[in-house]
């Protein structure tokens, strides 16, 4: 799914929009996760706080009733992206929020999804295809080690 600039750059606003709400503000504030929900029928766009308070809203016209099997995918890869570029450009740079936090994708339910982004000074997330194959090369070296 491809995204016209004006869908890339109001997702940019709202994911700005709702970060933004945690700078300026000399005390800490605890929040663990900020929330993302996409929905594929309305082409809305909702983040959330961990109180479950809207902190941004926005239509993406190209999501409005998007009927593609692959709709979470796409979403995910868009968001992740969106998310580095605004990480790189510094906007997580001086928010108030105590670390580690995370952006993170979920479904109707508000349930967890994905980490989209873990902000925190020492901890790396690790991309999945890194992970690929861990599980069978870690069970050969316990059984070559266990034979000897």
């Amino acid at each position: 799914m491809k995204l016209s600039a004006q869908s890339q750059s109001l997702i940019e606003s709202a994911i700005k929009e709702a970060i933004c709400q945690f700078a300026g503000n000399d005390e800490q504030t605890i929040v663990t996760d900020i929330h993302i929900l996409p929905k594929q029928d309305s082409g809305e766009l909702c983040i959330f706080n961990d109180d479950e308070e809207e902190l941004s809203k926005v239509i993406v016209e190209e999501w409005v009733e998007n009927d593609t099997e692959d709709f979470s995918q796409n979403v995910e890869r868009i968001l992740r992206a969106t998310l580095n570029k605004l990480k790189e450009a510094g906007v997580f740079d001086n928010l108030t929020l105590l670390k580690p936090y995370s952006v993170v994708l979920v479904d109707e339910e508000k349930e967890t999804i994905t980490d989209l982004l873990l902000m925190d000074d020492d901890t790396v997330l690790v991309n999945d295809e890194l992970l690929k194959g861990l599980d069978e090369e870690l069970d050969e070296f316990l059984k070559k080690l266990l034979e000897d």
